[in-house]
């Protein structure tokens, strides 16, 4: 692995890291804690500030994904190279895995803790408002198609791309406040997988949708955008060629 490689690796990994200390460890730690939680409203803070944070920190590095679903969508946009995606990918589960163990190593410090969700994700009985299947699937891609699709608008030519940070974190706020009722808010494979394995059971059995459903959102608007996008690149080559021939 060369040392641009090594890099953009070491990024994505602190980055989903944060992300799953930071916005877990607020569900964890903080949401109920008594007199001072801050429940789902500070949990969806915390879950934006991390991103948000971490774009500035690292995301010059890497592009700032620590998400396999943004991955995947960002290759499929055309915004991604081939040999960063498995990487990049093996990169976030492992950040997100490391991070589950030292929240559970925190929490657990505590007398008498117990575990429950952990933060996990989950549908039917598993779900904080107990909403179906079909609810959860349905959710999990269209908060995935919108996030990707701000992402990608927000970084794309034409945006004010050194601010993207801050509407991309407002926009992983906002999908928690709508959808932690729903399952607890994934939109992210790897966020989803450190939590669930510690969760265990029924949590791990039903991991699949919480890959299969971001992904499906992601990769649709990676298309979309694509489509879009394209259209503007073309424009302004029009537009520069017009000038360059005008008297």
């Amino acid at each position: 692995m060369d040392n641009d490689m090594t890099r953009r690796v070491i990024a994505e990994f602190f980055g989903t890291f944060w992300l799953v200390l930071g916005g877990c460890g607020a569900a964890v730690l903080a949401a109920g804690f008594p007199n001072l939680g801050i429940g789902f409203l500070g949990v969806a803070f915390a879950f934006g500030l991390t991103v948000l944070t971490m774009a500035y920190a690292v995301g010059h590095i890497s592009g700032g994904h620590f998400n396999p679903a943004v991955t995947l969508g960002l290759w499929s946009a055309g915004r991604c190279a081939n040999k960063h995606v498995l990487p990049y990918i093996v990169a976030q589960v492992i950040g997100a895995i490391i991070a589950a163990v030292v929240l559970w190593v925190i929490a657990s410090g505590k007398p008498g803790w117990v575990a429950g969700s952990f933060a996990a994700n989950g549908y039917g009985d598993l779900s904080p408002g107990k909403y179906g299947l079909g609810s959860c699937f349905v959710d999990e891609v269209v908060m995935t198609f919108f996030f990707l699709l701000i992402i990608i608008g927000t970084t794309s030519r034409g945006a004010a791309t050194g601010f993207a940070g801050i509407p991309i974190g407002l926009a992983l706020t906002l999908i928690h406040l709508v959808s932690i009722p729903v399952t607890n808010t994934s939109v992210n494979p790897a966020r989803s997988t450190g939590p669930a394995l510690f969760a265990g059971g029924e949590y791990i059995g039903q991991l699949w949708l919480f890959w299969v459903a971001p992904i499906i959102g992601a990769v649709i608007a990676g298309l979309v955008s694509r489509w879009m996008y394209e259209y503007e690149k073309i424009r302004d080559t029009i537009v520069v060629e017009e000038r360059r021939v005008t008297p």
